[in-house]
């Protein structure tokens, strides 16, 4: 490759590097243990990311740590342009395609090949039948069940929702690792209690 060809490139993955940046400014509806503010995207994967590779050993079936860091990397870039949803509001089509219009607007800033590579993971992160997708996804529901679990279930209080929807919705954890799920569930069902009221 060309020293052109190399500096056209660079000059590429700079300008993406800084529009993601704007992930910092995505904010989600949980705060982080122990800080009344609430967290954005950006610390979100960054949570997800080291929580995924503490637990690696605990996956169902065998995984590439590599491939689903990526996906947890990548898995909410689209939320620049489309912006945070609670999982609980569900993961509507409409929601799915206006974070992949922003992730195609965003990856286009890359090489083609780059391109197709993380839009890829982001499609296979999104349909969840992958090893390594399974646990990516059960991983991205651990930190803010944590921190809820740490907070009195502040989200879960503020946005009205119920025992039985943060049941179905964590419950999922063990598709993709059923002893983190193991040792989550006693303390989400005690937790959750609460939210029967």
């Amino acid at each position: 490759m060309s020293t052109k060809l190399v500096t056209e490139s660079v000059e590429k993955i700079l300008g993406f590097i800084v529009e993601i940046d704007q992930l910092k400014t995505v904010l989600r509806k949980t705060r982080p243990a122990g800080l009344d503010r609430y967290e954005n995207s950006a610390e979100h994967s960054w949570h997800v990311c080291i929580s995924a590779l503490m637990l690696k050993d605990f996956a169902n079936d065998d995984i590439d740590i590599d491939r689903v860091i990526k996906m947890l990397l990548i898995h909410d870039l689209g939320e620049i342009d489309a912006g945070d949803t609670i999982i609980f509001a569900g993961e509507t089509p409409e929601i799915k395609e206006r974070e992949a219009a922003g992730l195609r607007r965003l990856f286009s800033m890359l090489s083609e090949d780059a391109a197709q590579e993380y839009l890829a993971l982001w499609y296979e992160f999104e349909q969840g039948e992958t090893a390594d997708s399974l646990y990516a996804k059960a991983i991205d529901r651990i930190p803010p069940l944590l921190q809820n679990l740490n907070a009195d279930c502040h989200s879960w209080r503020e946005n009205n929702i119920s025992q039985e929807q943060v049941l179905a919705v964590t419950s999922r954890i063990a598709k993709g690792s059923e002893a983190v799920w193991a040792a989550l569930e006693p303390r989400v069902q005690e937790a959750t209690r609460v939210l029967q009221d």
